[in-house]
Formats: structure tokens, sequence, C-alpha cells
């Protein structure tokens, strides 16, 4: 059946099953009528994403971080809050810390086996879930990519594994500050399984912001800018945002592990952008180079 003839409800996020025979087909209808997928029963152990928070917990909560941070030339490492992102359009920064990981990176050795298991396992779903895009984009939109979608990523050292932690609210924080301000995702795809806390939301078709499905063991998929260039819009990248918690939950920290999948430089995205140039210039716009 045609992608266009299984539109979703409106203004709902549904979860697919990813065991379900038909999952490939629901899964890149949902990235086209609203940029996000939201699979269950996918094969990245729920224990290793729990492992990992914790572990990464107790790193925010100490001091060694101070002796990881990023460096300008490969942006490894940990960024602290008062270098965090300004989303694009936004004059006030995220109330975040994050560490970047790339198997060439610095890592903690007592984070490193867990991290990389998890960025291995998350590149490889990726991988799965960019054949079953190619698989199901309509033979004129397709005939636009400079080479398949998987072959972009193929052997790609830009892939980006970040671990976000957003601290406790203190009452001080900047006017009109938020966890993640408004944006869109800079990548092809991006693979977040369900936080520790909720606050992901998404923005619908008629404007209304939707809370993304945040139970645990979900992995929350949604297209990116390069994704959107290269199917020349057929694909949107949508906007979402990380919400303030209120009440109790202001004393509560988050954390959430986003894979960036990123193409390797080289790969022609339209007319306009190669996945180099594209990469450079959104991270002049957020402040980051």
């Amino acid at each position: 059946m045609p992608l266009e003839a299984m539109p979703l409800k409106a203004e709902q996020l549904e979860t697919i099953d990813y065991r379900a025979p038909d999952s490939a087909q629901q899964f890149v209808n949902s990235l086209r009528n609203t940029g996000f997928g939201v699979l269950t029963n996918h094969p990245i152990k729920q224990s290793l994403v729990e492992t990992i928070y914790a572990q990464w917990q107790t790193f925010f909560d100490s001091d060694a971080k101070q002796a990881y941070l990023f460096s300008t030339e490969t942006h490894d490492g940990f960024f602290p809050a008062d270098v965090s992102e300004t989303a694009k359009g936004n004059n006030v920064k995220d109330i975040k810390e994050f560490y970047h990981v790339y198997p060439w990176g610095r890592i903690p050795d007592e984070l490193r086996e867990n991290i990389l298991n998890y960025y291995d396992q998350a590149n490889a779903l990726a991988a799965e879930l960019l054949s079953w895009v190619e698989a199901y984009t309509p033979a004129d939109i397709a005939a636009n990519y400079s080479m398949a979608l998987p072959k972009m990523i193929e052997e790609s050292q830009r892939t980006l594994l970040r671990i976000l932690h957003y601290p406790p609210l203190s009452g001080a924080e900047e006017l009109g500050a938020i966890r993640a301000a408004a944006h869109e995702d800079i990548n092809l795809l991006t693979l977040l399984p369900a936080a520790n806390e909720p606050g992901l939301q998404v923005k619908s078709k008629q404007g209304k912001w939707l809370d993304v499905p945040s139970d645990f063991g979900n992995i929350i998929i949604n297209t990116g800018d390069m994704l959107q260039e290269a199917s020349g819009g057929y694909f949107p990248s949508t906007t979402h945002r990380v919400i303030n918690p209120e009440g109790a939950d202001k004393s509560r920290s988050r954390i959430s592990l986003p894979l960036f999948l990123h193409p390797k430089p080289e790969v022609v995205l339209s007319e306009r952008y190669t996945a180099e140039s594209y990469l450079m210039e959104r991270l002049r716009e957020l402040g980051l180079i």
C-alpha cells in the first residue's frame, strides 16, 4: 500500500512494534507524516541503557568531567553549561551540559566499554532504519539522492553519540531558558532511547506541541535536516524541544543518549550542500565553532 494511503491520526504519535511484519512501512510513513517514529520491542537492551544512565550521572555529578573539556578542533569531550548550544533563532542558552563520544575520541576508561557497546548497537539499528527509509522512498524522490542512503554512512567517522545531562533546576536560570529550546537536528536520523525523565515534545503540522511517548524501553527516531535536504523536503525535519519539569520533578536530573547519524563529509546532499558544508554552517549557527 502506498505510504500516502496510510495517514496517521491527527496530532498523535503512534508507537510501532519493531517486530511487526509491516514495521518498515509504518515507520517510514510516520517519518513522512510527523518527522518522528517511536519503536518498541527493538533490539537495544534496556538494561544497557539503564547502566549507562547511572554511570554517566555519576560522571556529571563529579569534578572528573573537567579533565575532559572538549576540543575545538575535534569536538569530542565534555561541553559545560556555559558553552552549551543556543538553538537557531534563539538568544538564550539551553539548560544542559553534554559529552561527545566518538569511537576515536577521548572517553573515560571506566565508561568506555558500555558506551562503545551502545554506540555500535545504536549505529547498527540506525543503519537498518535508514535502509527502511531508502526502500520506501518514492522513485522520483530517490532519484535525487546522490547515492543510496546506507552508502552515505558507510565508514563514516562523523556519527556522534551525545550524552546529555539536564541538571536539576535551581530557580536561578536565565529568563526564558528551557532544557532544550525548539530546534531541528542537523543529521540524517537521530536515535534516542526514552530518557529517564519525560519532557520531549514535537510540534505537529497544526502547530501544537505534542508529548512524545516516553515509556522506558521505547526508542525515538526523528528526521534531521540532512535527510530533509537530500529528499527535497519529502521527509520533514520536525521541530522539537525539551521542556522544563514542574513541581517535584524540578529536583531531578535528566539524562538522554541521542545518536546523530552523519554521512561522510564528501557526500553530496543537494546542489547546494555537501554533508561537510551543511554541518559547518549549522555548527556556526549554534555557536559551537
